[in-house]
């Protein structure tokens, strides 16, 4: 992770440095798109527009199936729930998973790029799995029971705010505020997701660097490069997310 993590000298001070890096964070995350941003957004959005509709609805009831298949089975729950951890004794765990499942996603990247345009097409759900998967190992780490529908919705929202436009990540963000405080708020059943707006979200995202994958010579290494960012991206926003409900729960207990 960053060269900005915590250094551990004592429970309070690693806390006190992760709530800093969390205001940090949810600063920048909040903030407006730069002008590259809104420009690679529009393209995005012309894209989309010449997109037949038929297309789209392919697309969705794909990624959909896709993920319900994976946030829905049973081998996704992990006996590695951590309980009674400290927060630092957590995160060097989490970030431990974070590193290995960023160089196993860099290679596969590589490969995959190596193989031109077929392989890389068919790495898309691979590479969709191994960050779900990672998603639910950091969930356990910090405490939280992966088998509860509510903590795979978490799981989701994490997923949507790493990879979504900035518009989009403000919305996810307020459905994260005080999300154990707020338990009645929650969406009951995966039916509650709006399916179109995550998959047109991580397409828009991904779409332009996992192109470079596809291209000849380059193929290798950028698709090396590309999974290894995606994978610390999806990290550093989970961990942030999570540290979230341990400072709010914290602050409620007084």
């Amino acid at each position: 992770m960053s060269s900005a993590d915590p250094v551990i000298i004592n429970e309070t001070a690693y806390e006190a440095a992760a709530r800093a890096q969390l205001e940090d964070w949810r600063r920048s995350l909040l903030t407006a798109p730069s002008w590259f941003d809104r420009t690679a957004r529009g393209v995005q959005v012309r894209i989309n527009r010449a997109i037949p509709e038929k297309v789209h609805a392919v697309v969705t009831a794909t990624i959909e199936g896709m993920t319900r298949a994976i946030v829905t089975g049973a081998d996704l729950t992990t006996d590695r729930r951590l309980i009674g951890a400290p927060l630092s004794t957590r995160e060097a765990e989490v970030r431990r998973q974070i590193g290995a499942y960023r160089a196993a996603a860099a290679a596969e990247g590589g490969v995959a790029g190596a193989g031109g345009f077929g392989l890389a097409l068919a790495e898309f759900p691979t590479l969709f799995a191994t960050k779900i998967k990672l998603l639910f190992e950091i969930a356990a780490l910090y405490g939280h029971d992966t088998g509860e529908l509510p903590e795979r919705l978490y799981i989701l929202s994490i997923f949507q705010l790493a990879f979504s436009g900035a518009d989009h990540r403000r919305d996810v963000m307020a459905g994260l505020a005080d999300w154990d405080a707020r338990a009645d708020a929650h969406p009951l059943s995966l039916d509650d997701v709006d399916w179109r707006r995550f998959q047109q979200e991580y397409r828009d995202y991904i779409d332009l660097a996992k192109l470079a994958q596809m291209i000849p010579v380059i193929g290798a290494p950028v698709g090396a490069v590309v999974n290894y960012r995606l994978l610390d991206r999806l990290g550093e926003t989970a961990i942030n997310a999570y540290r979230m409900r341990w400072f709010a729960g914290a602050d409620a207990r007084g």
